[in-house]
């Protein structure tokens, strides 16, 4: 029997949302923090999922599940090893901006559970790129006990609030200079809601030099080894904008695009007109997501025709969830507001499930059982 769903509905689900985050992460990095790895020893006996058919590389990199947590959950870099205990195969930490910052005013994180969703306007709450790389260099220089592959570390940045926009190329230099070392991969974020003109650094003719200026500080900064990079985009965007983006990142020759972001639209939810108003503005994530989420990912993929990389997030919230971004063309895939209404074990039974799966069609790896999937 799952505890976690009574424990939700006594519980987290008469807290306020941020407060509840800070208390379940609290909780998760506790545990992992016991001494000698014995916490995160105990997370992996209990969340188990790292089956071997499940590893396999994508732009360079090792992955030891193909389901991973993406950027928000842990914004400073404070639990990567204890939420990959978890089960997820990445952690994407961020979105970390060149000066840290205490992001909007609270509150600034609602539920509309009726819809399994989340809105947020947190508005890049971190401490900055000068004290997450800290925070990550003294985590390499005393690396965990892991059994297993040691999980994949995404570095997520975004503009610094009080940066105007035709700055922006600085400030994301700022950050890629003090984060790179650390990252397995590096993503630029121009597509959240909450940081204003943020989603206009998207068009083409502004979102160029801003790439390139990143690829040039992340060459310098980590010589020897190339940082795979990536840009993540908004499911608000226009079929057409679509295209030129993929467009752009194949002419930069950028390692992938994450798809999709949170979306400012509001159409078609369960939850009563009230209580989305209550709700207030900013970015909505969780199940209202899956449609659009998926429609991008197979326009990616039938523009980039598999010479991009694909990290599918938006609406994830079961194994055929993920299956079916796999077999759509994502190379990888996230989740996040499923967490929140799922659980610890949530990451665990989805990449256990895509094992699954990938061993009842009598395959030996995910890569060979997917591509079967997308044939048939």
């Amino acid at each position: 029997m799952r505890i976690y769903p009574k424990l939700f509905n006594l519980v987290f689900r008469r807290m306020d949302a941020e407060q509840a985050h800070r208390l379940g992460f609290g909780a998760i990095r506790a545990v992992g923090a016991l001494p000698a790895g014995s916490g995160l020893a105990l997370l992996e006996r209990l969340f188990p999922a790292h089956d071997p058919v499940l590893k396999q590389t994508v732009f360079g990199v090792g992955f030891p599940a193909p389901f991973g947590l993406a950027a928000g959950f842990d914004k400073n870099a404070e639990g990567i090893d204890a939420l990959a205990a978890l089960g997820f195969g990445s952690v994407e930490i961020g979105t970390v901006t060149g000066q840290g910052q205490p992001g909007n005013e609270q509150p600034r994180l609602a539920r509309l559970i009726a819809d399994r969703a989340v809105v947020n306007r947190m508005g890049f709450n971190n401490g900055g790129a000068e004290e997450v790389a800290r925070r990550l260099k003294r985590r390499v220089a005393k690396p965990e006990r892991w059994d297993k592959v040691p999980p994949v570390v995404g570095v997520n940045i975004g503009k610094t609030k009080i940066v105007p926009e035709a700055e922006a190329a600085t400030d994301y230099v700022v950050s890629t200079k003090l984060l790179a070392p650390y990252a397995d991969y590096l993503v630029v974020n121009v597509s959240s809601p909450n940081t204003p003109g943020l989603r206009g650094l998207q068009a083409v003719e502004v979102l160029r030099p801003l790439l390139k200026a990143v690829r040039a500080a992340a060459d310098e900064v980590v010589p020897g080894r190339r940082v795979p990079l990536l840009v993540k985009i908004a499911p608000d965007l226009a079929d057409a904008d679509i295209d030129a983006v993929a467009d752009l990142a194949l002419e930069l020759r950028l390692d992938g695009v994450i798809a999709t972001n949170t979306t400012i639209g509001r159409e078609g939810l369960k939850s009563a007109a009230e209580k989305v108003e209550t709700a207030g503005g900013g970015g909505l994530s969780g199940a209202p997501l899956k449609e659009r989420s998926l429609e991008v990912l197979k326009r990616l993929r039938a523009r980039t025709a598999g010479r991009l990389v694909l990290i599918s997030v938006g609406g994830v919230e079961t194994v055929g969830d993920a299956w079916q971004r796999l077999v759509a063309g994502a190379d990888l895939v996230q989740g996040y507001t499923g967490f929140i209404y799922e659980g610890p074990g949530w990451a665990s039974r989805i990449n256990r499930g895509i094992a699954e799966k990938v061993r009842a069609g009598g395959y030996t790896n995910l890569r060979d059982a997917v591509e079967a999937a997308r044939v048939s």
